[in-house]
């Protein structure tokens, strides 16, 4: 694999000038206002404009739609072939779609979204239209396919956006179906948070020596987020979440690891007198869609989520993400707290654990590198530590203040259960 520029800050410096994107696309994210390509655009950018197939590795919030959008578009608009995105969520899936009718709209792009929850006949419809650009879950596609309603003979550049969520929600026998339907001559994208051995091996195996574009390290949180934990009893848990809302005004997105969890938080919010909705996998497609816009504009001031939402939420301002139980694996930490402090901006994170919870806020700080700091509210009764006790000084190198806390097993449990 080869690895891509090193020092992207010359082509940020220039803007989106001198990356090879064409006069008209330039003028368009000129009248959008994009005015700095992140360093992942940057880097990104001039490879897959030149046909390259390309392995980038971003934590989230960091501009990876338009880092493959911006060359399928150009590649597009000279009328060669259609464009596939595959990625695992609706909500994404949507984003990714309006982010790229944006851009390549007043060029005439057509777009068909193939998402489950909603009828297939408007999707055949859109497919009928010939699109430029499919933008689809793995199962939807697949039903399409088996229909018989699209034909992936014409997909000339492919992007798995996300690959890693796909292969934790176990859509890798159907992303191996649709590489099967799919030319073997073509351009090959591949953009993820972080990059498992499985998804490397895939990416051996159906990209033609690929550009790796990696801005930060597998489990890097955002560069602006500040993180704290608070050691909580579980029936304290509800108590310290209405102190933290008093606390802190800003729109706040708070995760809890089921849907049963998410809907018991929401109503506890509501009788707070706070503006609160939901969104998990029980919602229908209609009610996250109302759910999410209005987080985004104002109707709502939390959002509860299950971590079906923990990538698919691209929110401008939002303070404060609250993780009310722990992730059900490490990785989902860094996607979750990186719905704050995206593009550049600021943001807080604060994480519940219980005293027999360790070992998960251990695997946590091993993964950031970083101890989680951890802190005490003066209303709440002390909690009982006897369970935790300092990390060894190896398992934290380079780790910012305020220890975290390791456990000291009972005896054997395995991560997440």
């Amino acid at each position: 694999m080869i690895t891509g520029q090193q020092h992207p800050e010359q082509n940020i410096a220039n803007g989106f000038y001198g990356l090879g994107i064409a006069p008209a696309i330039l003028e368009i994210l000129e009248k959008l206002r994009f005015k700095t390509p992140t360093p992942i655009q940057a880097q990104a950018i001039p490879s897959a404009i030149q046909g390259k197939d390309v392995v980038g590795i971003a934590q989230t919030g960091t501009g990876k739609t338009l880092a493959f959008g911006i060359p399928m578009i150009q590649h597009l608009s000279r009328g060669k072939g259609q464009g596939l995105v595959v990625l695992p969520t609706r909500e994404l899936a949507l984003q990714v779609e309006e982010a790229l009718r944006k851009v390549g709209g007043t060029l005439g792009l057509r777009t068909a979204v193939l998402i489950g929850g909603t009828s297939l006949w408007p999707q055949k419809q859109a497919l009928a239209r010939r699109p430029h650009v499919i933008v689809a879950t793995p199962g939807r596609l697949i039903d399409h396919m088996e229909q018989r309603n699209v034909r992936l003979d014409g997909v000339s550049i492919l992007v798995l956006d996300e690959a890693d969520r796909m292969l934790d929600m176990g859509f890798m026998p159907q992303i191996q179906r649709i590489l099967n339907a799919l030319p073997r001559e073509r351009q090959t994208m591949l953009f993820s948070a972080t990059m498992p051995s499985e998804i490397m091996k895939m990416a051996a195996t159906h990209m033609k020596l690929p550009t790796r574009v990696e801005i930060a390290p597998t489990g890097t949180t955002a560069e602006r987020v500040t993180q704290e934990l608070f050691i909580v009893s579980r029936d304290q848990k509800a108590t310290l979440l209405a102190k933290l809302l008093e606390t802190y005004q800003g729109p706040t997105l708070v995760f809890t690891r089921t849907k049963h969890g998410a809907r018991k938080v929401t109503q506890y919010i509501r009788g707070l007198n706070i503006r609160v909705a939901e969104i998990h996998s029980n919602r229908s497609l209609s009610q996250r869609r109302e759910a999410l816009d209005g987080f985004k504009f104002g109707k709502y001031r939390v959002l509860v989520a299950t971590d079906i939402a923990s990538r698919g939420i691209d929110v401008k301002g939002i303070e404060l993400v609250l993780n009310y139980d722990l992730p059900s694996s490490s990785d989902d930490y860094v996607h979750r707290i990186g719905r704050t402090a995206r593009a550049g901006a600021e943001g807080h994170a604060i994480t519940f654990a219980m005293p027999d919870e360790g070992s998960e806020v251990h695997a946590i700080e091993r993964l950031i590198r970083k101890s989680l700091p951890v802190a005490k509210h003066p209303d709440l009764p002390h909690v009982s530590l006897s369970e935790f006790s300092r990390p060894a000084p190896r398992a934290h190198r380079g780790s910012t203040r305020g220890g975290g806390w390791r456990f000291q097993p009972r005896a054997h449990r395995p991560f997440g259960r």
